[in-house]
């Protein structure tokens, strides 16, 4: 099982993880994580879990999620038959999961499975459609953090070209 490999140039107590110097602030990263720990940290299930792994996880900054859009996805039959789209409001879904699990991966052991809830949607963008087969790579940035609300900056491309944005905030409950 591939759980991820995390770095820290602090060092320390971080379990199975391999570390390295970065710079002289304490950076932690994860190179990848895979469903089974994105499930660890955050409760979402199929058929409403949107992403499954993430790569390149800056703790308390950024992220990538990625989601393999499959035929088989159970919106499909109603959106649209004869011309299957993935609806823009969970391609937004799926932004805000990736900056739940790295919310998680951030906070730690004691906030895994939490419930995070939407506050704001802004400038909410959808550039093309994303059909079977395409694979969406979710890059999230957090814009700040205040108590137990973050805010986000997300981004959603398909082989490069960002398919979808949007802003959002979400409270994490605790």
């Amino acid at each position: 099982m591939n759980t991820g490999r995390i770095s820290s140039a602090a060092g320390g107590g971080l379990g199975d993880v391999e570390t390295k110097q970065e710079s002289q602030r304490d950076v932690q990263t994860i190179d990848r994580i895979d469903v089974t720990r994105i499930m660890q940290a955050i409760p979402h299930r199929y058929p409403f879990l949107l992403i499954d792994r993430m790569d390149d996880i800056t703790l308390g900054k950024e992220a990538t999620g990625v989601k393999n859009v499959s035929v088989n996805e159970p919106f499909f039959p109603g959106h649209f038959p004869g011309r299957p789209v993935m609806p823009g409001v969970l391609i937004v879904e799926a932004m805000a999961q990736t900056a739940a699990t790295l919310v998680v991966l951030t906070l730690g052991e004691a906030f895994e499975g939490k419930l995070v809830y939407f506050m704001t949607i802004e400038g909410a963008k959808f550039r093309r459609p994303v059909e079977p087969g395409d694979q969406l790579r979710i890059h999230v940035v957090k814009e700040r953090h205040r108590s137990n609300v973050w805010k986000f900056r997300g981004e959603a491309k398909v082989d490069g070209v960002v398919v979808a944005e949007a802003t959002f905030s979400a409270m994490i409950m605790g």
